[in-house]
């Protein structure tokens, strides 16, 4: 069974068949709105993962990423992003028992390419390039530059509820973030995320996602997949809180996981 086709063709058929946050944190899963012209965007979201057995000897591991984004031009908007990483280990011979330091550095360009339009969705893309700046002896780094190209959709529906598609593409590299991740050493690696938000009120907005990693030669079992719970709520019109709950399957995700963040408009 192709685990991972089967995911993405689920995700295409979601897409056919068919948040309003302002951008995507606490999810994986991308919007297709920009920073606006000439104005700074600033996200940042806390993850507290409890590993998988698989994941041993590491236990736990601590996410702290910051990120900034710029817009460059109308729709275009440029970004860069870091993690200050913590991973805790039951003694071993490999790694030590706890690391910290920040992680690999994520540069992007991401395209607003159209509005909603009667039953068009928007659209957009993203191409994400990150160096290899993290120490891979202490788990921090993957060790590897990866090259990352995203396609996002995102549609309007009734009762004040947006779906969101996302289907990439890594042509080299792997989106592995500590002891956390899809490790492939060779081969493209494929995502796949769709995330529904409903918005409650104008400034409380509460959604589910399912996101996806992994390559088409990979047994069931060893890729990445995980779902969440989420939110957002609006403080004033320039800041807002994320939060979200992680629940990981196969071995690549971790077991659950914690989310908090904000999000604030310079």
């Amino acid at each position: 069974m192709r685990f991972f086709r089967s995911i993405l063709l689920a995700a295409i058929a979601l897409f056919v068949c068919a948040t309003t946050m302002h951008a995507q944190a606490p999810f994986v899963t991308d919007d297709t709105a920009v920073a606006n012209y000439r104005q700074f965007h600033f996200e940042f979201t806390n993850e507290f993962d409890f590993l998988k057995e698989s994941d041993y000897p590491s236990l736990h591991q601590n996410t702290a990423n910051f990120k900034f984004s710029y817009g460059i031009w109308k729709n275009v908007e440029i970004g860069g992003d870091n993690q200050l990483l913590s991973i805790t280990s039951a003694p071993n011979d490999t790694y030590p028992e706890f690391a910290l330091g920040y992680g690999d550095f994520d540069f992007s360009v991401k395209w607003h390419i159209c509005d909603e339009k009667g039953k068009r969705p928007s659209f957009g893309a993203s191409l994400n390039i990150e160096a290899p700046t993290g120490d891979e002896s202490k788990q921090l780094g993957t060790g590897i530059a990866d090259y990352y190209l995203n396609f996002i959709g995102q549609k309007s529906l009734p009762k004040k509820n947006t779906l969101r598609v996302n289907g990439g593409i890594y042509f080299a590299g792997n989106p592995a973030t500590g002891a956390v991740g899809d490790r492939i050493s060779s081969g493209f690696v494929m995502t796949g995320d769709v995330s529904l938000i409903h918005d409650y009120t104008d400034k409380f907005s509460l959604g589910v996602e399912l996101a996806g990693a992994g390559t088409f030669n990979q047994l069931l079992g060893k890729g990445q997949l995980q779902t969440e719970i989420g939110g957002m709520y609006q403080v004033n019109k320039k800041s807002s809180i994320v939060f979200g709950f992680i629940a990981g399957f196969y071995r690549d995700s971790p077991k659950y996981a914690p989310v908090i963040g904000l999000e604030h408009d310079f």
